[in-house]
């Protein structure tokens, strides 16, 4: 049985503005890749706000594919210093999401070096069968990669005013520079190594270390920088609101 994704970051901000960022609909999408969209429809008396959400490839500009769905979530403050919860449960429509009913939380937790911003979740995998197969060499690690991804560029935003499209293009670059490198010293690899003058082998094996080894810059969204496995069980456990949810509208794929 797969593992629930776990993740989680220190973000060095006022807890308010942590708490604005991610709770906000119209903010959330711009920091996290999971999510185009994001649209409130109805709140309960018991505060369960219902929303649809919607995730279109590769980009809401212009969109090969979109996969929709619907959720409920629950936030709630405790303390004047900011800690508090966010619990979730998620339904996609169709059968192109990869991901099928999950439920999950966000945790705020203050410490005297900022706000603990953590979550954990888990979901039935789409796609039948092939879903099946494909969820734990495939989808779910790419999901926790996303994940941890966009929680370092929601970092970025809140500590240092990193606008999220600009950290997006910085991480292109990242990727293209990269790529870049590891077509160099592919060429040489692939060329005549006895011609090859030793400068230019020399060159070759520095551009391949260069694309693996060189950490990202500081102000540039990097997975690596997130935990990915809950340091205690206090994390690690969903908070209690989350079995009171009720289910997100519409039927399950």
């Amino acid at each position: 049985m797969a593992r629930p994704l776990y993740v989680e970051t220190l973000v060095r901000c006022d807890a308010d503005r942590l708490w604005h960022l991610t709770q906000a609909p119209r903010l959330h999408p711009r920091w996290d890749l999971r999510f185009s969209a994001i649209e409130p429809t109805a709140r309960d008396a018991d505060g369960h706000q219902r929303f649809t959400h919607s995730l279109s490839l590769p980009h809401p500009r212009a969109a090969l594919l979109t996969v929709t769905g619907t959720g409920v979530s629950v936030g709630e403050r405790r303390d004047a210093a900011g800690r508090g919860t966010s619990a979730l449960r998620f339904r996609p429509h169709g059968r192109l999401s990869p991901l099928g009913e999950g439920s999950g939380y966000w945790r705020y937790v203050p410490t005297a070096q900022g706000v603990r911003f953590l979550t954990g979740y888990d979901y039935a995998p789409g796609w039948g069968r092939a879903g099946a197969l494909l969820d734990p060499l495939l989808v779910r690690p790419a999901v926790g990669w996303a994940t941890a991804w966009s929680f370092d560029r929601l970092r970025l935003w809140a500590e240092d005013g990193v606008d999220p499209a600009r950290a997006r293009d910085r991480a292109l670059l990242d990727v293209a520079a990269r790529s870049a490198c590891l077509g160099v010293a592919a060429a040489v690899a692939l060329g005549r190594r006895r011609t090859a003058r030793p400068a230019l082998l020399a060159a070759a094996l520095a551009a391949a270390l260069a694309a693996v080894a060189v950490p990202v810059a500081p102000g540039t969204p990097s997975a690596r920088r997130c935990l990915r496995r809950a340091p205690d069980r206090a994390s690690a456990t969903a908070p209690e609101r989350l079995a009171a949810l009720p289910a997100p509208a519409g039927r399950a794929a």
